[in-house]
C-alpha cells in the first residue's frame, strides 16, 4: 500500500477521517495511546482512521548535521500503523514550505480544506505551525472554525516518567535493548538490503549478512543476540550480530553484520530486518584471529541460550 502524501488530495473515501497527528517515529507506548484513541473514535463514528507522520523528521530539516536518530523507516511505520488498526498512513513531507506554514493555515487550509479532516488526536504537548506557533488549545480553537474536533491524550507514565522516544534512544545507546523493547512493545529493528562485503566472516567460519545502518539511531556498538526476518518469504532466523566498525579489520567500516544460526541460503540483494534482543558485549580487538573466533563461539552459544524462548 502506498503512503498518502499530504501534498496530494486524499481519495474521497478517506476524507472525513479521524487523524492521529504527531511524528510517531518509534511508535512506542505513548504513541500507541494517541493512535488508539483516534482509531476508537473513528470506529465509533464509522470514519477512516489515519495515522500521520512527518518525513523527514523536523529535527533533520532544521539540524541537517544532527547524528542519526531514527527508530523506524517509513515502511516500518506503515506496517506498525496498519497493524494497530489504522486505515492508512499519511506522510507530511517536512520541507521549507511546511516549516513556514502558519498554525492557522496548517489547520484551516491544510487539515480542513485540503485533507477534509473531521477530527484530530494529538498528545498534550503537540506543537505545530511556523515557529511552533500552535499548541493543542490553538488546535481546538482553529479547528472549530472549519468543523474539526480535537482531542488530546495525556502522556503514558512509566516509573513516574513519560514514555518518550528519547527514553527509547537512551536505552539503545546504553546497550539496553530489553528496556527499549519494553517501551516500544517490540524489539528495536534495523531493516535493509544485504550487500556484498569483503567476505572476512566467511573466511573464519562465520558468514555474515552486511547491512548499512543509514539513518537509524546507532545503538551501543557491540555484539547482540538478534532475530532476523527475510521480508520476501517471512522466514524467521536467530543469530548473533555485530554493529559497529569492526576493530579487528582495516579499514574501519560501520556495518550491522548478523550471523544467522543454521542458515546456508543466499541473502545477497534481499531485504531483511534484524531485531535486537540482548546486548552481549562491546566491540573489541583481539590479539589473533583464533582468539576472535573463540570469542565468537562463546558469543553464539550465549545468544542461542538467550534466544531459546523467542
Amino acid at each position: 500500500m502506498r503512503f498518502l502524501d499530504h501534498r496530494e488530495p486524499l481519495p474521497e473515501s478517506l476524507r472525513g477521517a479521524i487523524v492521529a497527528l504527531g511524528n510517531f517515529d518509534g511508535f512506542h507506548l505513548g504513541h500507541q495511546a494517541v493512535a488508539g484513541e483516534a482509531i476508537r473514535w473513528a470506529r465509533e463514528e464509522g470514519r477512516p482512521a489515519i495515522i500521520a507522520t512527518f518525513d523527514p523528521h523536523p529535527v533533520r530539516h532544521f539540524q541537517p548535521d544532527a547524528p542519526p536518530f531514527r527508530l523506524t523507516t517509513l515502511e516500518q511505520r506503515q506496517e506498525l500503523y496498519l497493524a494497530a488498526g489504522a486505515t492508512a498512513m499519511l506522510v507530511f513531507h517536512f520541507d521549507g514550505e511546511l516549516a513556514g506554514t502558519t498554525a492557522e493555515d496548517f489547520v484551516q487550509r491544510l487539515l480542513g480544506d485540503h485533507l477534509g479532516v473531521a477530527g484530530v488526536v494529538t498528545g498534550e504537548d503537540f506543537t505545530f505551525g511556523k515557529a511552533r506557533g500552535g499548541n493543542f488549545d490553538r488546535l481546538v480553537s482553529l479547528g472549530k472554525d472549519v468543523g474539526i474536533e480535537a482531542r488530546a491524550v495525556p502522556p503514558v507514565l512509566d516509573g513516574g516518567e513519560a514514555v518518550s522516544s528519547s527514553r527509547v534512544r537512551n536505552a539503545l545507546r546504553d546497550g539496553d535493548p530489553q528496556e527499549a523493547a519494553r517501551l516500544l512493545t517490540r524489539p528495536f529493528a534495523i531493516r535493509g538490503v544485504v550487500q556484498h562485503g569483503d567476505k572476512r566472516g566467511r573466511e573464519i567460519g562465520y558468514p555474515t549478512a552486511n547491512l548499512p545502518v543509514e539513518h537509524y539511531l546507532r545503538p551501543r556498538y557491540g555484539i547482540y543476540a538478534v532475530t532476523g526476518r527475510i521480508l520476501s518469504t517471512g522466514q524467521e532466523l536467530k543469530g548473533a550480530a555485530n554493529i559497529g566498525v569492526r576493530p579487528q579489520f582495516d579499514p574501519p567500516k560501520e556495518l550491522l553484520e548478523p550471523y544467522f544460526f543454521d542458515f546456508s541460503g543466499d541473502l545477497y540483494g534481499q531485504e531483511i530486518e534484524v531485531a535486537f534482543h540482548h546486548f552481549l558485549r562491546g566491540e573489541a580487538k583481539f590479539d589473533s584471529l583464533d582468539a576472535l573466533v573463540a570469542q565468537m563461539d562463546r558469543d553464539c552459544d550465549e545468544a542461542r541460550r538467550l534466544l531459546a524462548q523467542v
